[in-house]
Formats: structure tokens, sequence, C-alpha cells
């Protein structure tokens, strides 16, 4: 890739909370490179430094050491009261718990945003509605967050982070409050648009399931980003492990699984069938 014409440029950051004895290093001198239009999705236990990476990467929190460029611009290096017109025109947040305002439709929820960026009323009011349409939230306009399911308020945050054009989409744990199937429709659908719009797409989550939607998926453990091609997934809890490191492994219809403990282990064997919608073997 052209470096040049990179979305988002990450050289080398670290993030390091506290002092001395209680100094704890969240992020390791991280390096990343994104591209116009690609989705890009860090996996990795909790604790692992993921959403302290992508708090940074939204000018939300500034890297004690390193470089954040956005279309060249170094933005981990201006000062704060350039932040919020950034963060509000260059930047598209999605959110696990969606962080709808209750007393707004989807709609003024949606169109609030471009308000703030400056767009007049009439002008916010159309481009929502024209994005919710889009969205499939047509007859959802004047809902409500609390007449909208799950899937419908996790639209509504997707339209509210399209609304102002932004270069970069920023997505944390976007699909934990929602049943697979709906989240996974959702990740697609947001994809879709991501392509078609040629907008970057950063998500961070524990969502094996999502997995297909990525260019690239990347590991994220101890602050540092790891290979992944050595790491399974335990079909009983889901966890994440490294292969050599698992605590027990089965063999079943030519597939090598691999488990944290023996105790899923013990549970594979009993009812392997019961494990094969949502199992893998080796990532």
């Amino acid at each position: 890739m052209n470096m040049a014409n990179a979305t988002l440029q990450i050289n080398h950051v670290t993030k390091r909370f506290g002092a001395g004895e209680t100094q704890v290093m969240a992020v390791r001198d991280v390096s990343l490179t994104v591209a116009p239009g690609e989705i890009v999705l860090i996996m990795g236990p909790s604790g692992s430094g993921k959403t302290t990476l992508l708090s940074m990467l939204g000018a939300l929190l500034k890297p004690s050491e390193g470089t954040i460029a956005l279309h060249g611009t170094t933005i981990s290096a201006l000062k704060e009261d350039r932040l919020p017109d950034i963060r509000l025109r260059q930047f598209g947040f999605i959110f696990q718990d969606f962080n709808l305002l209750s007393a707004l439709t989807a709609l003024e929820n949606v169109a609030l945003v471009a308000e703030l960026a400056g767009v007049k009323y009439g002008t916010a009011h159309n481009k929502a509605t024209e994005i919710l349409i889009e969205l499939g939230l047509g007859a959802r306009l004047h809902f409500l967050p609390e007449k909208l399911s799950g899937g419908e308020k996790q639209r509504v945050a997707i339209a509210r982070a399209l609304v102002n054009d932004p270069t970069l989409i920023l997505a944390d744990e976007p699909t934990a409050n929602l049943d697979s199937k709906i989240g996974h429709e959702i990740m697609r659908l947001l994809r879709a648009i991501a392509k078609e719009q040629g907008r970057s797409v950063i998500i961070v989550s524990h969502d094996q399931r999502i997995k297909d939607i990525a260019d690239r998926v990347l590991w994220l453990e101890d602050g540092q980003f790891k290979e992944m091609k050595t790491r399974a997934v335990d079909p009983v809890c889901g966890m994440s492990i490294e292969g050599e490191k698992a605590a027990a492994i089965f063999e079943y219809k030519g597939t090598t699984f691999y488990f944290c403990a023996k105790g899923c282990r013990d549970e594979f064997e009993r009812m392997p069938e019961k494990f094969q919608e949502g199992g893998t073997g080796m990532a």
C-alpha cells in the first residue's frame, strides 16, 4: 500500500497509565496502516488493550509515545481544542450499548449529529432520513429507542456514525448486545456500505462469528499484536487459545479441536454435535 494514501497510519504507539510501581502499559509499541475502504477486525481477550487502542485511534486518548496520523495529519500531536471537531467530522463511532438519546426519535438521534457539525436543520433531517431508509428503518424514523429492537438500535447507531461522511468508522464490540444472527447481518450491512462509500472501518470485538466480514483480522494480547495462525477457538466456551498451549485436544471427524480446560474437552466428547455449529478447530 502507498503509505501516502493510507486512511490511518499508526507508528510505534504506546500507552501507559500511572507511574512507578503502579504503572500499567496498556498498549505496547503498536504499528498499523489502514487503507481506504479496508475493514480491520481487532480481536483479543479482555484486558488486552483493545478499547485503549480504539480510544487513541478516535482521538479520545493521546498516546504516551508514537504517532497517529489520519490522512497524513498527525492527530496525536494536535492541541486538545482541535480534537472535538475532528472527532465529529472525521470519525464515526459505534458502541456496544448503542448510546442513543432516549428522549429523541431514531431520526432525531441521527440528525442531531449532523446539526452539531453545522448542517442546517432541514438538510440534516433529509440526510438522516435517507441513511435510515437505506438501513431498512424507513418505518421506524419517529420511534423512540425504547420502541426499537436491539438490531434496530444498532442500525440507528450505524446511521449516526455515517451521517457526517466520516473518513474512519470505529466500532467497539458492536455485536455484544445482539444475538449472533442479527449481529452478523448488521456487520455485513456495515461492510457493504463501507465498501460502497470507500470508508475504512476498525472493529474491536470478541465475536469470532464476524471474522468473515473483515479484510484483515489482528490479534491483540498484552497490548501487542500477535500472530493468529496458531490460535484456536475452544468450541465449548468460545475462548481463543494458542494451540500449543491448549489444556486438552480431541480429534473428531478428521478435525483437531483444542480446549482451554479438560472440562470443556469432556463436555465436547459427550455431545460433539451440539458444538459443531459455533465451534471450530484451528483458527
